[in-house]
C-alpha cells in the first residue's frame, strides 16, 4: 500500500531534519577546530603579529618572480599572508599591504558582515531566502543578490560599519581599506571612497584583518562569525586560488571571496587544511595576467610558510 500524502510529507520532513543534523555535525567538526575561542587576554590586533622572518621571505620570493617586479614596484600588485599554524601566535606579512586597489566583487565581504549586523538590529528578518541570497552573493558572486541586500540595508548603513572602532576596515591614515560604494546593479547609487574615488576597493591589509577577525569569532560575535564562515565555505567559482587549492584541500575547509572585472583580479581565502596547513592569503592584481598570477601565488605562499615555520 502506498503511503498517503500526509505520511509522505512526514517522511520528507524527517529526512530533511536528519539531513540538517548531519550537515550541522559536519560543519561543527570544521568550526570547532578554528580559533574562534581564543581567550580575550591573549588577543592582539593583526598588525602586532608582524613577523620579520615571514616578511623577509615573502618579499624575497615575490621579487624573485621577475615578471611580477614591475607590478610590485608600480603598486599594481598587493599580497597579504597570515600564518595560523599556531592560533595562539599568528604570523603576518604583507607587500604593498596598504595600497588600495579597485577590488571588483571582493568587497561583498562587507555586505555579508552588514547583513548580519542588520539581522542583529532588526533591519533584516532571518529567513531562508536571505540565507540563500547571502550564499549566492559569496559563493557565486551574484550581483543581483548583492544588489538586493544593499538596497534593503542602504549604502550609508553598510559604509558606517567600516568606520566602527571595533573594525576600522577603512582608515584614511592607513591608505583606505575595504570600501563598498556601489550597488552592483546598473544605474544604482554610487558613493565612492574619499581617497581615490573608487566604488569597490580593498587593501591586502584590511582583507587580511577581515579574515583574521572572522577566524577568531570577532566579526559581530562568535555565533555570527560561524554562520559567515559557513556561507563562505564551498566556493562556487573554481578560479584563481581555488583552482589550485581544491586539488588538495576539501571544499568545506576553504573560506573564500574573489573578484574579477577587466584587468582587475582579486582573491582571498582562509585555508583550514589538515595539520598545520592553516593560513590566510590575499592577492590583488591589476594586470591582464592576474588570473595566472594569483594561481601561481598559492604555491609561492605555501613554500614561504614552510621555509619559515617556527621562526618569528
Amino acid at each position: 500500500m502506498r503511503p498517503g500524502r500526509a505520511a509522505r510529507n512526514i517522511l520528507l520532513l524527517l529526512f530533511l531534519n536528519l539531513l540538517g543534523l548531519l550537515s550541522a555535525a559536519v560543519w561543527a567538526g570544521v568550526t570547532e577546530s578554528l580559533p574562534l575561542s581564543l581567550p580575550t587576554g591573549q588577543w592582539r590586533p593583526l598588525e602586532e603579529w608582524q613577523s620579520p622572518a615571514l616578511q623577509a621571505a615573502l618579499a624575497r620570493s615575490l621579487q624573485q618572480r621577475r615578471d611580477w617586479t614591475p607590478l610590485l614596484a608600480g603598486r599594481k600588485m598587493a599580497v597579504g599572508l597570515v600564518d595560523l599554524a599556531d592560533p595562539q601566535a599568528p604570523r603576518f606579512a604583507q607587500v604593498n599591504g596598504q595600497t588600495m586597489l579597485y577590488a571588483a566583487s571582493l568587497p561583498k565581504l562587507v555586505v555579508l558582515l552588514a547583513a548580519f549586523h542588520g539581522l542583529a538590529d532588526g533591519r533584516l528578518p532571518q529567513t531562508p531566502y536571505l540565507r540563500q541570497q547571502l550564499t549566492a552573493m559569496i559563493r557565486e558572486s551574484s550581483n543581483p543578490a548583492a544588489a538586493e541586500i544593499i538596497r534593503r540595508l542602504g549604502l550609508p548603513y553598510i559604509q558606517s560599519l567600516l568606520f566602527l572602532p571595533r573594525y576600522r576596515f577603512y582608515s584614511p591614515r592607513q591608505g583606505g581599506g575595504l570600501w563598498v560604494g556601489g550597488t552592483f546593479a546598473p544605474g544604482g547609487q554610487h558613493y565612492p571612497d574619499p581617497l581615490q574615488d573608487l566604488t569597490q576597493a580593498a587593501t591586502a591589509l584590511q582583507v587580511c584583518r577581515f579574515y583574521y577577525l572572522l577566524a577568531y569569532g570577532r566579526l559581530l560575535n562568535p555565533a555570527a562569525s560561524r554562520q559567515m564562515l559557513e556561507i563562505m565555505a564551498y566556493p562556487g567559482l573554481k578560479d584563481k586560488f581555488v583552482a589550485v587549492l581544491e586539488r588538495t584541500v576539501a571544499a568545506d575547509r576553504l573560506f573564500r571571496k574573489n573578484g574579477t572585472y577587466g584587468q582587475t583580479h582579486c582573491d582571498s581565502v582562509l585555508v583550514w587544511g589538515p595539520g598545520r596547513r592553516r593560513y590566510i592569503l590575499v592577492g590583488l592584481v591589476e594586470d591582464a595576467r592576474g588570473e595566472q598570477i594569483l594561481r601561481d601565488l598559492v604555491p609561492l605562499a605555501e613554500q614561504v610558510l614552510r621555509q619559515t615555520a617556527g621562526r618569528r
